[in-house]
């Protein structure tokens, strides 16, 4: 509910800790909000995520897209990118050689719709690699 509870522990109490799993899982589609999933092992086991639970690696997210998703009391409640994955740029604004009023990086456009700073000589059609935790260019494939 996003709502905070403030409470204060004491050295004495004991917590059971969370029984949470990691499955592997793919990427099918998104509808509106909701973006839907199914496990590696069993395509006809379907789960279905909104985007404030993905939260910021859903502008990273392509149909076949490997993922982890993390399972507590048999529900499905988040998942996770690879650390690096590799995406089509669909935009670059051309580079203009010797223009160094800007750093030598501009924003182009990924097969996702995300925006990411990469280097000049990024042109429109080139595989990219991205880091998905820092959402920053990593290599031109």
């Amino acid at each position: 509910t996003g709502n905070a509870l403030s409470k204060t522990f004491h050295p004495s109490d004991n917590f059971k800790e969370a029984e949470v799993s990691k499955i592997k899982a793919k990427f099918l589609y998104s509808h509106r909000d909701r973006f839907f999933f199914c496990r590696e092992v069993d395509p006809s086991q379907r789960f279905d995520l909104n985007e404030e639970q993905i939260g910021k690696p859903v502008q990273f997210l392509k149909p076949n897209q490997a993922v982890e998703a993390l399972e507590f009391e048999n529900k499905i409640v988040n998942i996770s990118l690879p650390i690096k994955i590799q995406l089509k740029v669909i935009e670059a604004p051309p580079g203009v050689k010797g223009d160094r009023s800007q750093s030598g990086t501009k924003i182009v456009t990924l097969e996702t719709g995300a925006k990411v700073n990469a280097p000049l000589f990024v042109k429109q059609g080139d595989i990219i690699e991205i880091n998905t935790q820092t959402d920053e260019y990593v290599r031109r494939m």
